[in-house]
């Protein structure tokens, strides 16, 4: 049932109404600030995320509407309004600002050392400045990391597993993402021990997407890689339209990714990490310093295979890929 990716969509996961409330809910109304790198969902997306079986924050005893205010500030895509919006968050005085993004959550802390801030996603909160340690934050910064190497490193062995003749590989950055270049130094090795080329194509607008896939074709690509950015997500269409007009294979991190046109995902859990976020935010609500919350980590990966993208690129699955995958789009 996890219909659409975390990134753009944790903040009304986590809040939507369940059928039943485990956790007795506090009386006194709370606030808290979401801030977003990605574009705001549509009414559609997030009536589909409302239809989700998993309510965490109700569950806790947080009920929007009832004991808890949520100000939401997306910022688009557009780079330049992430500070002001955490700017804006912080003269709002909420107890909490719930981050999507590095980029999102170096902004917060940019803007506050008091106010506690929840990455509902962080690359590599450690070398991004954001936190002394994962399991000692110490400032005003938790949440959820994600495992890039390992991510990446996997990644690109199913790529190479699923298309053993591909070696040139376009691979579109975030430059303006804080990560970015820590995540390309870490997989060169990677890259190298597959046999692939990567052709790194920098980016930093919506308005780049579309010609940085052109360029990936024009440098004789055979496949992309897009992985789980705000900003790659929220502009999917543009990518995954570019791409399928070259007829190249993406291989995408995130079930939003893959649902747009992308062909295998790998990624962690996105029920897992919206549950683990939730438990954060109610610890730190009911009382608990970020500080002392040590940074949570996937446990839970999944391998998802679209079978429509590949039909229409006329690739046939290996069948060892098949029997592995958590799930398989038809």
């Amino acid at each position: 049932m996890d219909r659409r990716g975390f990134i753009r969509g944790v903040a009304a996961s986590l809040f939507v109404a369940p059928l039943v409330t485990r956790a007795q809910t506090p009386k006194t109304v709370r606030r808290i600030g979401v801030l977003s790198y990605s574009t705001r969902p549509t009414p559609a997306e997030l009536q589909e995320m409302n239809a989700s079986l998993y309510v965490p924050l109700r569950e806790l005893g947080w009920v929007e509407g009832q004991n808890l205010t949520v100000e939401r500030r997306y910022a688009n895509g557009r780079v330049e309004l992430v500070q002001p919006f955490a700017e804006e968050l912080v003269r709002l005085k909420v107890e909490i600002i719930l981050t999507n993004g590095t980029i999102a959550t170096v902004a917060a802390k940019n803007a506050t050392t008091s106010i506690p801030i929840v990455m509902s996603s962080s690359g590599d909160p450690v070398r991004a400045g954001l936190v002394a340690s994962l399991s000692r934050p110490g400032g005003n910064v938790t949440g959820f990391a994600l495992m890039l190497p390992e991510l990446d490193a996997k990644l690109l062995a199913l790529l190479h597993e699923l298309l053993p003749n591909v070696q040139r590989v376009g691979v579109l950055v975030n430059r303006t993402n804080p990560v970015s270049s820590v995540r390309l130094k870490e997989t060169e090795h990677v890259y190298a021990s597959l046999g692939l080329q990567p052709i790194f194509i920098d980016v930093a607008s919506p308005d780049e997407l579309e010609n940085a896939v052109v360029e990936v074709a024009r440098r004789r690509g055979q496949a992309l890689v897009v992985v789980e950015d705000s900003l790659l997500i929220s502009y999917k269409e543009p990518i995954m339209r570019a791409a399928q007009s070259y007829a190249l294979p993406v291989i995408v991190e995130g079930r939003e990714l893959l649902e747009a046109g992308g062909l295998l995902s790998y990624s962690g859990s996105e029920r897992e990490r919206v549950q683990r976020v939730a438990a954060l935010l109610d610890k730190i609500l009911r009382g608990a310093k970020p500080a002392d919350l040590p940074i949570e980590q996937p446990t839970k990966f999944e391998l998802v295979i679209n079978l429509k993208t590949a039909k229409a690129l006329g690739l046939t699955i290996p069948q060892a890929l098949l029997l592995r995958a958590n799930e398989v789009i038809e």
